[in-house]
């Protein structure tokens, strides 16, 4: 085993039987100094293989092409994120191609690896292990998902090893024995470029054009940098009309995401526009018309520079309302993904829950028949995603629909990479290294010159700062056709009202959401958002009115049903014995209520109708157009047929007032969602002071005023997106030794450490935020990533999470 540069030590293996001896590989005659050059005439050079016949006894024959493999060890540690060289035997030539899985050994075992390329030559001055077995000839790992993983890696300061995790699902034999295809010919047909190595500037791609704009623009890809920071007049500027101007970018593909601007108009290298690039069965789609898409003024230019294979970039705020065929997003997406197949290119759709991608997957089967697309969803068992994996690896299908995990899908000569509703939690990784498939998109259309479409009813600030900057343009429905689609907005939360009404004390409603429920009921189901899931997910203190917690671990108090007893929602431990530890009181009351008792109540005030609850327990599709009142937590609203005749926003102040930068912004996708789903001009009650920012917004239809408002405040703040930033969390201990080791960029801030709230009472975390600019985002990653690696090669015993860019910033 041996890293790609040169060690200025040559340890000796644990495992001798293994290795090659240095000059069965290299050879010895003074004078040769030619690096990487191949054996001719008995000559030899320093890194060459020698040929069949002249190895040493005992030692397998190395292949006679190629003969050595850079492999990407699936490794956890970080001070080994690096591809390291092995000898390809002769026995394994045919297979050893680039991107399949390999077993090699690692520090004296076995363990798993990617094989990213075959070179001639090693740098390595001392010995090189062999390749154990190859372990499927399956080519599964492309070199546009290989740069992409090395990319995240970097952007998010995590290891590579972990990226390939995410990216490349486990293999499942039997699935990858079905059909199988013929073995790729050679060993250097298809090399994978290794990681981190820069795309050329001259790459082919599509042209970056931006809605509304007019003049063509350069860009730079300087690591670091905005996105779309143009050499123009000034930053920001406009980089080019859609469908009509071009521009040049050069740079790093694995700079922060969106760095760069427009591309060339010219097409994929080896295609044109119209031809079917694939390679699998079956003709490009039939043309039709703009659908959806004619609502919005710069729809069809959209379109046709999708379908002549250039990549424009856009943020559409899509337009509320339900038809008869359900919500318009999915097939305004698909629409989106035929014009980019009819231009000789594939397509991404990722959206952010299972519910999305069966709509979406609907939609592709409607607009572009069945077989023609694969979804990808986690709850499909591995057999059954592996296979359909494998579709879309092996070329025969070009369009995917999936959750955040689809994100990294080897889609062939992708045109068009598509987000739907950037601003749910659900794009966010739970696993290390926490990327977020908003910016994985935006790295991989960049690196691939690839279109990118980031779309939703509301608008993230990390959305409108890519407009701000130019990097992308707007697709946004004119006003007069956002008024008669948009749901009739009335907000009841103030204080005094609740006070005076004497409805709300029988089912938490005011009179003006009763009647408008009531009302709705007459023509069809109606809609209730309740914030919260559960039971009784709070409880306080009847006297005193203090949280009720655990006496073990000081979690909160809750309640599963009207006759259970409390239970802890950390350790789970029953709570019958509570006592305040304020007052000394032993009886409790409901502080926020959840949609199950939500349901009880408005069962009650409406005895004679059905009622329906979606959320964790179990969530609703769709339902049907009769009589019904269905409860549902944000996100798990079934759509209705033909939409909802009217809706209630219980609770918004359970919403608004969480400590969370993101608070605002979050409550008004989560409202937009659930309004979007009733039919035009339906009235929709909202309990919130119609005084802050989220309802007027909600009022006027208007999210991007409240975006760049918010990316306003954010940034005279000094808050994401405006800056970069980073969390360090683990014990204070191994939080303040790391921020003491690293070496951050000139200007950076650092605040804490400070406390955070685990689950167990028993361990103490702390938590350090480093806050740098945008350009020197790069330099913290690669800082902080040196820094990890240091204390993995001293084996410090308590680690540090470290997250760039985390949603939970604040």
């Amino acid at each position: 085993m041996t890293e790609t540069r040169p060690a200025p030590v040559a340890r000796p293996s644990c495992d001798e039987g293994a290795l090659l001896p240095l000059d069965a590989v290299r050879g010895e005659r003074a004078g040769e100094t030619a690096s990487g050059a191949v054996r001719r005439a008995g000559e030899t050079a320093p890194g060459a293989v020698r040929r069949a016949g002249e190895t040493a006894r005992g030692v397998p024959e190395p292949a006679a092409v190629l003969p050595v493999a850079r492999v990407a060890v699936d490794t956890p540690l970080p001070h080994l994120d690096r591809p390291f060289d092995y000898l390809v035997p002769a026995a394994m030539d045919a297979e050893a191609v680039p991107g399949v899985r390999v077993r090699v050994r690692f520090a004296g075992k076995l363990v798993d690896g990617f094989l990213l390329e075959r070179t001639e030559a090693s740098e390595h001055q001392g010995r090189l292990a062999r390749l154990e077995r190859v372990v499927s000839p399956e080519p599964v790992l492309t070199p546009e998902i290989a740069a992409l993983a090395r990319a995240v890696a970097d952007r998010y300061a995590g290891a590579m090893a972990d990226v390939l995790r995410l990216a490349v699902p486990p293999r499942h034999a039997r699935a990858e024995a079905e059909e199988r295809p013929e073995t790729p010919g050679g060993p250097g047909t298809a090399p994978v470029p290794a990681p981190g190595g820069a795309a050329s500037g001259d790459a082919p791609g599509g042209s970056g054009p931006v809605p509304g704009g007019s003049a063509p623009g350069e860009t730079t890809g300087d690591p670091g940098a905005a996105p779309g920071k143009t050499t123009g007049d000034a930053p920001g500027k406009t980089t080019g009309d859609l469908g009509s101007a071009s521009g040049e970018t050069t740079g790093d593909p694995g700079s922060a995401p969106a760095a760069g601007g427009p591309a060339s108009e010219d097409t994929p290298a080896g295609s044109a526009p119209g031809d079917d690039t694939s390679g699998g069965p079956g003709s490009l789609p039939a043309p039709g018309g703009p659908g959806p898409w004619a609502d919005y003024p710069d729809g069809e230019a959209f379109l046709s520079a999708l379908a002549e294979g250039r990549a424009p970039r856009a943020v559409w705020t899509a337009l509320p309302g339900v038809t008869a065929d359900g919500p318009e997003w999915p097939r305004a997406v698909a629409v989106a993904v035929r014009e980019t197949l009819r231009g000789g290119r594939g397509a991404l759709v990722v959206v952010p829950d299972g519910k999305d991608v069966a709509l979406a997957d609907a939609a592709l089967t409607a607009v572009l028949g069945p077989g023609e697309h694969v979804a990808l969803t986690a709850d499909l068992g591995p057999a059954e995603r592996y296979r359909r994996w494998l579709r879309v690896a092996r070329g025969r299908v070009r369009a995917v629909v999936g959750t955040r995990g689809a994100a990294f899908a080897p889609v062939a000569g992708l045109g068009l990479a598509v987000i739907w509703d950037d601003g749910d939690d659900l794009h966010a990784e739970r696993l290390a290294p926490y990327p977020h498939a908003r910016e994985v998109l935006a790295l991989r259309a960049h690196q691939s010159r690839a279109g990118l479409l980031v779309g939703g009813y509301a608008r993230t600030a990390e959305a409108t700062r890519l407009l701000a900057t130019g990097w992308a343009g707007a697709l946004v429905a004119a006003r007069q056709t956002v008024r008669a689609r948009a749901p009739w907005v009335r907000p009841a939360g103030e204080d005094a009202e609740l006070a005076r009404d004497e409805a709300a004390r029988a089912a938490r409603l005011p009179s003006l959401a009763w009647r408008a429920l009531r009302a709705g009921l007459e023509r069809g189901p109606v809609l209730v958002q309740v914030p919260r899931r559960g039971y009784l997910p709070a409880l306080a203190c009847l006297n005193c009115r203090a949280r009720a917690r655990c006496g073990h671990c000081s979690g909160p108090l809750a309640l599963r049903s009207g006759h259970a007893v409390p239970y802890c929602r950390w350790c789970g431990r029953i709570a019958g014995d509570w006592r305040c530890q304020a007052c000394g009181a032993s009886r409790v009351r409901a502080q926020v209520v959840g949609v199950r008792r939500t349901a009880e109540e408005l069962g009650r005030a409406f005895p004679s109708v059905p009622v329906r609850t979606s959320g964790r327990d179990g969530v609703l599709t769709t339902i049907g157009s009769g009589r019904a009142l269905v409860v549902a937590t944000p996100g798990a609203e079934p759509v209705a047929e033909e939409g909802y005749a009217a809706a209630v926003l219980l609770d918004g102040w359970a919403l608004l007032g969480r400590p969370d930068l993101r608070a605002a912004e979050e409550t008004l996708r989560r409202w937009m969602n659930a309004a979007a789903l009733l039919r035009p001009r339906a009235e929709l009650v909202v309990m919130a002071d119609s005084a802050v920012p989220a309802v007027q917004a909600l009022l006027r239809w208007d999210p991007i005023t409240h975006a760049e408002r918010e990316l306003a405040d954010r940034t005279e703040l000094g808050f994401p997106p405006a800056v970069r930033m980073a969390t360090l969390t683990g014990s204070p201990a191994a939080v303040r030794e790391m921020l003491g080791e690293v070496a951050l960029p000139d200007g950076a801030q650092v605040l804490g450490p400070v406390p955070v709230e685990t689950h167990r009472g028993d361990q103490v975390r702390e938590r350090a935020m480093v806050r740098v600019s945008w350009a020197a985002g790069t330099a913290l990653a690669a800082a902080l990533k040196g820094a990890v690696g240091v204390r993995s090669a001293r084996k410090s015993p308590e680690p540090v999470r470290v997250c760039i860019d985390p949603l939970d910033v604040i």
